[in-house]
């Protein structure tokens, strides 16, 4: 009698799945872009900016909750990208991911992590990249050990970093400037591009929660809430966490700083105050790693199944419920990412260039699938359907063009590099595809 191989399996609650999908898009890197942000608009529309980027991307989020609910599948996006473009634009989507997106994302935070960290126990250069690469195996071997105590630790630590986000929003509102302080620099040379690039990186992420689809116990309803639900929540989280900087520091002095988070915690409530900030923004980026493993290694386990090249890190342990190789190759190829990028110095800004035309390239291509299902599909059963349909992924799809175009044009060489990357996967493709 054949028995079908071990394979995902509903096991997350609502509550639970819930922080795990809120740990998908929220990070503290909306502290590193908040000053960008506040640089590159008029005063009276920074807060404007933040409320219009959450509603797109619940815009944008809804697309994809329908493909979710009606093609349940750990692969989420790859699943859906495959299904209406082809098994080439899927292998693609997989491969950017595991190149660009999720491993260049770990090596990022883990860096970030580890100078954070600097801030507590000193460390030289050499040390952080150690001390990075531990951060990444030691959450690698959690999310082996089994699913349910990934899943777990991934709730716990979005709760606390949900708590300090509101601290950090009552220092805000605590640490009123003595006087108001207006932005020096000049209209013409605001780009309302930039801004928006990095307000759309702070909320990034929406489109990761399609791969808790076949582990959620709630169904099509259950995926509804769980994804409206986290972006709600992080639209209220980012939003007053925007307006308590802006009104603790001033406009004109949050553009200007590196660390505005710290800033205005430690105007409110001295030096313990920015201690917290560093505790916060450390276990955010633990909690951005974890989830990015969580993520990364469920698209690399779909792809598996399809490419036969990649069949050796295809398999579901039934034990632990976790896709145990896949989790390896992502901790692994994130380890060599974070060997370069320390070797490099790569910052922040260089790792959001390189992502940035990536990220849009799928999304345009998710919301063209989102239309092409549904139209294709006639006979399939869709329990979840987008508002407007086809207005919905037609509005976002035109957002994400003019998102990639301002990616390929206003941001550094990094977007380039990216997208060259992405284009090597065809390559790659194409020499899997004649070695079988």
């Amino acid at each position: 009698m054949d028995h079908a191989p071990p394979a995902p399996r509903p096991h997350l609650a609502l509550a639970p799945a819930m922080l795990v999908a809120l740990g998908m898009i929220m990070s503290t890197d909306v502290l590193k872009t908040a000053p960008t942000v506040a640089q590159n608009v008029a005063p009276g529309l920074f807060v404007w900016l933040w409320i219009g980027g959450g509603l797109v991307s619940l815009v944008g989020a809804l697309c994809y909750v329908e493909m979710a609910c009606a093609f349940p599948d750990a692969g989420g996006e790859y699943s859906f990208l495959s299904r209406a473009w082809g098994p080439r634009v899927g292998a693609l989507y997989a491969w950017s991911r595991f190149a660009v997106l999720h491993t260049g994302w770990i090596a990022l935070m883990a860096h970030l992590l580890a100078d954070y960290a600097s801030a507590l126990v000193p460390m030289d250069a050499a040390m952080r990249t150690v001390f990075a690469l531990m951060v990444v195996a030691l959450l690698a071997l959690i999310n082996c050990a089994h699913v349910r105590i990934g899943f777990l630790t991934q709730a716990l630590m979005v709760a606390l970093v949900a708590l300090g986000f509101a601290a950090v929003i009552a220092a805000g509102f605590v640490a009123a400037p003595a006087h108001a302080q207006t932005l020096a620099i000049p209209a013409g040379d605001r780009q309302i591009g930039v801004a928006l690039i990095y307000v759309f990186l702070a909320f990034g992420g929406w489109s990761d929660i399609a791969t808790l689809s076949a582990e959620l116990r709630g169904g099509p309803r259950g995926m509804a809430i769980v994804t409206v639900g986290a972006i709600v929540l992080l639209m209220a989280l980012y939003i007053a966490l925007n307006q308590g900087m802006a009104q603790g520091l001033g406009l004109g002095a949050l553009a200007r700083s590196t660390a505005p988070g710290a800033d205005v915690a430690r105007a409110a409530f001295g030096p313990a105050g920015a201690v917290l900030v560093v505790l916060v923004v450390v276990i955010s980026a633990v909690a951005s790693i974890n989830s990015t493993l969580i993520v990364g290694a469920r698209i690399t386990w779909a792809a598996a199944q399809t490419i036969p090249v990649l069949h050796p890190i295809g398999q579901w342990h039934a034990g632990r419920g976790t896709p145990v190789a896949a989790v390896i190759a992502v901790a692994g190829f994130s380890g060599v990412l974070t060997v370069l990028a320390g070797m490099t110095g790569n910052g922040f800004g260089a790792m959001v260039d390189y992502m940035s035309p990536v990220y849009w390239v799928f999304i345009l291509l998710g919301m063209g699938a989102a239309v092409r299902l549904r139209r294709g599909a006639a006979g399939h059963r869709f329990p979840v359907r987008t508002p407007l349909f086809p207005l919905f992924p037609v509005v976002f799809g035109g957002v994400a063009l003019i998102m990639l175009w301002w990616s390929l044009t206003e941001l550094g060489r990094g977007a380039l590099v990216g997208a060259g990357v992405m284009a090597l996967g065809l390559v790659l493709e194409r020499l899997a595809g004649r070695s079988t």
